[in-house]
């Protein structure tokens, strides 16, 4: 990770290339893919190296098979092997120009690294949150998301993100307060 991770929101992740002029094929990271529109500048994140400024000159979104997926073009990648080389990038905007949310919604990337408590003690700290998807891979919308809580023992801890038990969200402290149901805790082992 690099040190000027946080100041980034991730939109998007390159899966590989998408055609012969060096598109790509990337998995949408955020709610608002309409957005690709009007965004051009972004920066491209790679671990252990310094964010890449880049320009997306083009974009569409397939269908079939790679629904709910974005096809990208970059200025400068113009062939297969251009296109080769961005897989597994990260494709991010800086934090200040993310879309404001309504009350109680939050991004992902605020989620991860919270320390998540119960009445008195720790469950650990959320390393991800997962999203319901599809036989074809596309988010069900009215799905909770479920936060993947790593625990101090390195164990793995699932918790579904309902507003019924979040307690108290601190996000600019990271931490999450909760009023789980009896028994969830059990059913993670």
């Amino acid at each position: 990770m690099t040190p000027n991770m946080q100041e980034w929101t991730v939109i998007a992740r390159v899966l590989r290339p998408q055609g012969r002029r060096g598109e790509v094929l990337a998995e949408v990271l955020t709610d608002f893919p309409e957005r690709f529109a009007d965004r051009k500048n972004v920066v491209l994140l790679r671990e252990n190296s310094n964010p890449t400024p880049a320009v997306i000159e083009a974009h569409w979104f397939p269908t079939g098979r790679n629904a709910g997926k974005v096809v990208l073009q970059f200025a400068g990648t113009t062939n297969i092997s251009d296109a080769e080389a961005l897989a597994g990038l990260q494709i991010a905007i800086p934090d200040s120009e993310r879309v404001m949310l309504e009350e109680g919604a939050f991004y992902v990337s605020d989620l991860v690294g919270c320390s998540v408590t119960e009445e008195d003690h720790t469950l650990g700290t959320v390393r991800d949150v997962h999203f319901a998807t599809d036989a074809h891979g596309r988010r069900i919308e009215k799905a909770t998301p479920i936060l993947v809580i790593e625990r101090q023992d390195g164990d793995e801890l699932l918790v579904p993100l309902a507003k019924a038990y979040l307690h108290k969200p601190d996000i600019p402290n990271k931490r999450l307060e909760m009023r789980l149901p009896p028994g969830l805790l059990d059913i993670n082992g």
